[in-house]
């Protein structure tokens, strides 16, 4: 982007124009109905822009109109890479930008993991960012965070990577069953049957990120393995990428025992939400625990994802947060009363 120009700054505010090259380049970075213009205008209301030729004025306090520049430059980056600038983009580009983040939002989401069936996976915030380097750089990475948060498709995303590169000879993605508990014994149909519902999440990823017809074929011959947590036991996995889901319904000892399967050239992922427990009463979650144990132990790596990188509807991220907070609120009122603490 050609050098912007800046006014003069009177008590705060701000004048600072931006140049682009031609008319084509201004039109592939506001988009082609002013989508992203219109997008800026909403997040930063008091910025004041103004459109003419192949110029941008932007007008207003000086700290929203550097991170308007500073926004405007990242989507002609991204654009000028091809890179698809939807809506949603835009919206991770203004979260990135406001929280003053020395990264450059256009290079962590232009980062593809995986490119199948005209849809290309990618990180789409800092901290899923930083999650999907950790993985590559560390054995065992716990990805902890509230749903929606892409901690088990991004891993899913690198699993399906490490294979097609030939980095491991096959994936095995598994998770607890609790919530069948002891009733599973009364469900109808075969042992299959009966768990597959509990494993159907990773069977989606899976269709999402390969071809599907060659999913049954590279399952029977076991070089993708979904089973649950308890076919684990006994084990050692070697030269595989292993994906365990919702390990805060696990228990410590069965933490214990899917992180001592690892083998040589192999590598774990697990994910799960510490805030979303569905063990018995009075049974502590594995996922808790073992942050508290593994925090220092080399070559093991715990992201924390939070309810800034929650990428479904918006309106999940917002619910996220106002339970965090109810949360917060009842464990102040508990503490308060000299009642316990409990809690999910």
């Amino acid at each position: 982007m050609s050098e912007s120009s800046t006014g003069i700054n009177v008590a705060g505010l701000d004048t600072r124009t931006v140049y682009f090259d031609s008319t084509e380049q201004m039109v592939q970075t506001l988009g082609s109905n002013d989508e992203a213009l219109r997008l800026i205008e909403e997040s930063f209301p008091g910025v004041g822009l103004q459109a003419r030729g192949n110029e941008l004025t932007i007008s207003g306090p000086s700290a929203d109109v550097l991170r308007t520049e500073r926004l405007v430059s990242e989507i002609r980056t991204m654009a000028s890479n091809n890179a698809t600038v939807s809506p949603q983009v835009l919206e991770q580009l203004v979260t990135m930008l406001k929280t003053q983040s020395a990264a450059r939002p256009s290079e962590v989401l232009s980062v593809n993991i995986l490119s199948s069936r005209g849809k290309t996976i990618r990180p789409k915030t800092l901290n899923q960012s930083t999650y999907v380097e950790a993985i590559d750089r560390n054995t065992i990475v716990f990805g902890i965070g509230p749903a929606g948060t892409g901690k088990t498709y991004l891993a899913m995303a690198k699993a399906v990577q490490a294979l097609q590169q030939k980095e491991v000879n096959r994936i095995i993605l598994t998770r607890p069953a609790v919530e069948a508990g002891e009733r599973l014994g009364f469900l109808p149909g075969t042992l299959n049957d009966k768990i597959d519902p509990y494993l159907r999440p990773l069977y989606d990823a899976l269709h999402d990120m390969m071809d599907p017809d060659s999913i049954p074929r590279l399952m029977a011959a076991g070089t993708i393995e979904v089973a649950p947590l308890a076919y684990m036991r006994g084990r050692t996995l070697n030269d595989a990428f292993i994906i365990l889901d919702e390990a805060q319904n696990t228990t410590p000892e069965q933490m214990k025992m899917f992180l001592t399967r690892l083998g040589f050239g192999s590598k774990m992922v697990v994910t799960g939400d510490v805030t979303q427990v569905d063990l018995p009463n009075g049974t502590s979650s594995g996922l808790r625990i073992v942050s508290e144990i593994l925090r220092d132990v080399d070559d093991v790596y715990f992201s924390e994802l939070d309810a800034s990188d929650v990428v479904r509807h918006r309106l999940v991220g917002d619910i996220v947060s106002a339970y965090s907070a109810w949360d917060e609120e009842q464990r102040g009122n508990q503490q308060r009363s000299g009642r316990p603490v409990t809690g999910r």
